[in-house]
């Protein structure tokens, strides 16, 4: 008999570069059992990344390209404040709107996130399915977080009888530095600095050399070949 046909599905979110050895981060949960990972600067062609490491507790995951990029995010060594700007870019319903990255802006709403959990920052800048694993950048343009989710309104909504407006969630760079420490990754840092703010769209340019469509392809086999039809 024919061997059980396999049926290909994809998702996508989004990863930047750490390293000069061509390391890319991302969300655990953007590439948890994916059979195939690829990942794309904007405008360039896609190129397969490799799972090096994951940490399924932070909800963290570092990709390796075979050959390094050539620009590399910092991550911000002293902490961020509440109140100050942040700049998030991803791919949010990649296909389905624009093919290339998006920006939204916000504010630090909280140093902690649901159940008073510290490893995550609480923003006002808006996130959508596929911002997933994106940097999340002060107005420096170091990143200071990684895009992880939103508040679910349809829950909220269920229990309060409220739908929330702009409560997004990223993890704070400190779980980042200790994931890649333990990996045995160097990575750059910067400090704060109120003189090195920059434009939203100077962020934005320079990102396009870090920021990267992550794409995860699961294989399966068909339904009616598990059936033995």
């Amino acid at each position: 008999s024919a061997p059980p046909a396999k049926q290909a599905r994809s998702g996508t979110g989004t990863g930047f570069v750490v390293s000069s050895g061509g390391h890319v981060v991302t969300n655990h949960h953007v590439v948890g059992g994916c059979s195939e990972i690829t990942g794309n600067l904007s405008g360039e062609a896609p190129v397969k990344l490799r799972l090096v490491s994951d940490d399924e507790s932070n909800d963290l995951a570092l990709l390796q390209a075979p050959t390094p990029f050539k620009d590399v995010v910092s991550l911000r060594q002293n902490p961020i404040l509440v109140g100050n700007g942040v700049v998030a870019i991803g791919y949010p319903y990649h296909g389905l709107l624009t093919s290339d990255f998006t920006v939204t802006t916000g504010i630090v709403s909280s140093l902690s996130g649901i159940l008073n959990d510290t490893r995550h920052l609480q923003i006002s800048a808006a996130v959508q399915p596929g911002n997933s694993g994106g940097p999340l950048f002060d107005l420096t343009g170091a990143v200071v977080g990684v895009v992880a989710a939103k508040l679910d309104a349809v829950r909220m909504a269920r229990a309060t009888g409220t739908i929330p407006e702009n409560i997004n969630f990223a993890i704070k760079t400190g779980a980042l530095r200790d994931f890649l420490d333990n990996s045995a990754v160097a990575y750059r840092t910067a400090e704060w600095r109120e003189e090195m703010k920059k434009e939203t769209a100077e962020i934005a340019k320079n990102a396009r050399g870090y920021t990267l469509l992550i794409t995860c392809t699961v294989n399966e086999q068909s339904a009616s070949a598990k059936k033995g039809n």
